[in-house]
């Protein structure tokens, strides 16, 4: 027997491989993008096995041990929901992608109005009904070493303390590789990968000890099934109501578990991946559950009677003295652990984050107020959090039930929790009627009976509730015992709670439906969610937005992050044929906009940001009824017109844009060709009056010699005057020819911030040098230029008090990104889109000191460089972007 601390050597070593897969697939989803293999229904099939657990990978044998063939009925559910995929799993990932839903909360929340009660509600139930789970993963963690330390003859183990380890390592690598950023997509390519690859180790883990426990033990394919047959578990009589009360409960929980929800719908990229998984995962199920009974059988006939079954998965291997085989066996079963916990904190910590962590750091704030502060790590140290409190919940639940429970039997009280809010879902799927107020009330009371039949009686004799409460009720009520609800008792526990809160909590779901109105905002969600294929693009918005678009921009990028949210806003304004970062406030953009954040934050808590932000006026519930009637009859003919509409109103958009900016551009070039003749004319009237002077004689030295220098003076501004008339025409006649070279970006803002000179005097500039050092292939000394004009722009026009600018240099795949942000009040909306035409300058003409073709050079400069220069609003200042091309080492 290998010593102990080999096996924690593998389990530390597996552990840092699994570090390095996901690490690898993280730094590949940021380089590469959409990388093909990250997203392939392959990937996407491996990590549905997160819901193969421990559960199934010990205590699937140990079920089969105890009770026969009812193991099955936890592989049928998920099977039967992945071959009719078409009926649910279809519509649940588009309702998932076209409403950017996050989490099962976030599902129930965003499809009855985007109640934040219900996602508090509907969080609270997943919390409280993982843990149970969470705990089930860290007993057979600390199980699996036990055994391994009782066969190397050791000392009994500290189980608790090995429990709290688990938990500590998990919560760990949870939150390194689950909260590492906010992404609008909630998706985590390293967890994911991660995932993909302990799927394969459980399954060739189990098929490698199937395949020894039947040709190396059991003699062969026929002695094994002899050997079945002469077993108690051919013996085995079913309860047929069990049998479908268990295929139900596994069903649902494969739907409503927050991991599952997590893999199945968040996580998706494509949606045809479903078409795939529908018959590989029921493959791969059925992989998993194929040696369960020869294993099951051969433990029973090898080992002494009272081992645990849910562990010969390794005593069998054990016994045998196959330590290598035992040690694979062992890492399946920790992956199988692993896994679950790590992707349901995740999906859990986000429900927590958006639901009630947010929602709880609104409510503190002012109404009305504009949203400051980061939100953004607001959001992450919530998760971070949370993550830890469910681990450590879940290590609570394991020491307060004992760890004595047989795995499977924990595993059916979360799946009889989670199962919950199935009701809910599929009511709010399929039926428009549905209403908060029939949804709030078919969870609460699914909620308590789960929590009064199964949850608080599986704590242990007197641990949650008292034997004698138990046994005679509470108040000596006898017809409400946790397990004889209403006096029917002899039926099992499950099935028990199971009965009970199912009724009742789909009873009361429908009857408050009926006997309630649904609001306006629950009426159109309820459209869009049941004719999703129809409508998938979203409701209408029905408010009026008194918002600016920068203050949009800012809140955006508190949530999402700066890169991200101008990429949304660009995109939106170019959607409307605008040029720019800030697209008009319409309300399909605010709609599109909130639709984004709730990718990020949850769908209620970024609907209640939007409605702080843009003060909307709503419109009755009668007229929004009205037009919600009206629309559902016209809406097939609408769809056909919007197209057509959407084009024409940005064509109409584009044209009053245009004629308003030459409208503009004809009295700026008036105002130019005035400006340029005083421009000439007064360098060239101060030349030939001082000239005149000079030439006549009579004057001192002194008065000779001052006289000359403002000559020189007045020469050199015109010069400099003819020279940018004579640049921007060889620029834009594409006369400029290029010297390209490849150098660091970092020596080329030096150079230009050296030449700006005394026209930055008085400007402290911030930089990081090392991320300047950026290898760019092309002109610069024109880049150079560039530069110069905008830290001089700066240094000009930044009205702080302590005038700061801040130069940021990145790379943004396939381009280089610098910045160039100062801290003054910026530029006026009204003409940040006229700033680079060669015909327009600021209103002050006295402090601007030349004739404005600066950032029209610039322009014109980055045009023939393959780049671009743009105005970036929303950063507190006057900021200007930069855009490179990133092109490989040598290129031209």
């Amino acid at each position: 027997m290998p010593p102990f601390n080999a096996l924690v050597a593998a389990a530390i070593a597996y552990v840092a491989f699994l570090f390095a897969v996901a690490f690898a697939a993280e730094r590949r989803a940021a380089r590469a993008g959409r990388s093909a293999w990250l997203r392939s229904p392959l990937v996407y099939t491996l990590s549905l096995s997160i819901y193969c657990t421990a559960w199934t990978f010990y205590g699937a044998v140990g079920y089969a041990a105890r009770s026969g063939l009812e193991y099955l009925t936890i592989y049928l559910g998920p099977t039967i929901v992945m071959t009719g995929w078409w009926l649910i799993l279809r519509k649940l990932v588009r309702v998932g992608r076209s409403q950017r839903i996050t989490s099962v909360a976030d599902l129930i929340s965003s499809r009855f109005g985007k109640s934040t009660p219900l996602g508090v509600l509907v969080t609270l139930l997943a919390v409280v009904g993982v843990t149970p789970y969470i705990a089930l993963q860290l007993q057979s963690i600390t199980l699996s070493f036990a055994v391994f330390a009782e066969n190397a003859g050791g000392e009994a183990m500290d189980l608790g303390g090995v429990a709290l380890w688990t938990a500590a390592g998990l919560a760990l690598f949870t939150v390194l590789f689950g909260t590492r950023n906010l992404d609008a997509n909630e998706r985590h390519h390293g967890i994911v990968m991660a995932i993909a690859v302990e799927a394969v180790v459980k399954l060739g883990a189990l098929m490698a000890l199937g395949i020894f426990v039947v040709w190396g033990i059991g003699g062969g394919l026929g002695a094994t099934l002899e050997a079945i047959d002469a077993s108690p578990i051919a013996e085995w009589q079913q309860d047929h109501g069990r049998w479908i009360g268990l295929t139900f409960l596994s069903a649902a929980a494969f739907l409503t578990l927050p991991r599952m929800f997590q893999v199945l719908v968040v996580e998706n990229a494509d949606e045809r991946h479903l078409a795939t998984a529908s018959w590989a995962f029921p493959a791969y199920l059925a992989a998993m559950s194929l040696f369960t009974v020869p294993i099951a059988v051969t433990g029973l006939a090898m080992l002494p009677e009272g081992s645990n079954p849910d562990m010969f998965v390794l005593t069998v291997p054990l016994a045998e003295q196959q330590y290598g085989l035992a040690t694979l066996s062992f890492l399946g079963g920790f992956s199988s652990a692993t896994s679950m916990v790590i992707v349901a904190t995740i999906a859990l910590s986000t429900m927590v984050s958006n639901h009630i962590a947010l929602p709880l750091w609104l409510s503190l704030r002012r109404p009305g107020a504009t949203v400051s502060g980061d939100v953004r790590a607001l959001v992450l140290v919530a998760r971070r959090l949370a993550i830890a409190g469910l681990l450590a919940l879940g290590y609570l639940y394991y020491r307060l039930s004992g760890g004595g429970e047989a795995l499977a039997a924990i595993g059916l009280i979360s799946f009889a929790g989670v199962a919950q809010v199935l009701p809910v879902m599929i009511g709010g799927l399929f039926w428009r009627g549905a209403t908060k107020v029939g949804a709030g009330a078919g969870l609460t009371a699914g909620f308590a009976l789960w929590l009064w039949t199964l949850f608080l009686p599986g704590l242990g004799t007197d641990a949650a509730i008292p034997l004698s409460v138990m046994e005679q009720g509470p108040f000596g009520l006898g017809w409400l015992r946790p397990q004889a609800l209403f006096g029917i008792e002899g039926i099992d526990p499950i099935l028990h709670c199971t009965l009970w809160s199912m009724l009742f909590n789909t009873g009361l779901f429908i009857l408050g439906s009926l006997l309630t109105f649904p609001q306006p905002v629950e009426r159109l969600q309820g459209a869009q969610f049941v004719n999703v294929f129809e409508h998938a693009a979203g409701a209408t918005t029905w408010r009026q937005s008194a918002a600016q678009a920068e203050d949009l921009l800012i809140m955006a990028q508190r949530i999402v992050g700066a890169a991200e949210a101008q990429a949304i806003f660009q995109g939106a304004a170019a959607a409307q044929g605008k040029a720019g970062y800030l697209p008009d406030v319409t309300p399909e953009f605010i709609q599109a906009l909130e639709r984004e954040l709730s990718g990020s934050v949850g769908a209620a808590t970024a609907h209640a940001m939007m409605g702080q932000m843009t003060e909307g006026v709503s419109v009755s519930v009668e007229d929004l009824m009205a037009v919600a009637d009206e629309a559902a009859q016209i809406m097939e003919y609408s769809a056909r017109l919007e197209a057509k509409s959407d084009e024409l109103e940005r064509t109409a958009r584009a044209l009053r844009d245009a004629n308003a900016k030459l409208t503009s551009l004809s009295a700026q070039k008036d105002a130019f060709l005035g400006q340029i003749s005083h421009e000439l004319r007064t360098p060239m009237t101060s030349i030939r009056s001082f000239s005149e002077i000079l030439r006549e004689g009579g004057v001192g030295p002194e008065v000779q010699s001052r006289y000359a220098a403002i000559i020189s003076e007045e020469a050199e501004r015109l010069t400099r005057l003819l020279d940018d008339l004579l640049d921007l025409s060889v620029l834009e006649n594409g006369q400029v020819v290029l010297n390209r070279a490849e150098a660091p970006l970092r020596r080329t803002i030096e150079r230009a911030l050296g030449a700006a000179g005394s026209r930055a005097e008085g400007l402290r500039i911030l930089r990081r040098p090392g991320e300047e050092d950026i290898r760019v292939m092309t002109d610069h000394d024109r880049l150079a230029q560039v530069f110069i004009n905008l830290i001089a722009n700066a240094g000009k026009y930044c009205d702080s008090a302590r005038p700061e600018l801040r130069i940021e240099a990145r790379r943004a795949g396939e381009a280089v990104l610098i910045d160039f942000i100062d801290n003054g009040t910026g530029i006026a909306p009204e003409h940040a889109g006229l700033i680079f035409e060669k015909f327009s300058r600021l209103s002050d003409h006295a402090r601007a000191g030349g004739a404005g073709l600066g950032l029209a050079i610039c322009r014109e400069i980055m045009e023939r460089l393959g780049g671009q220069i743009a105005y970036l609003p929303g950063q507190g200042g006057a900021a200007f972007r930069v855009t490179l091309p990133a092109r490989p080492l040598g290129g031209a």
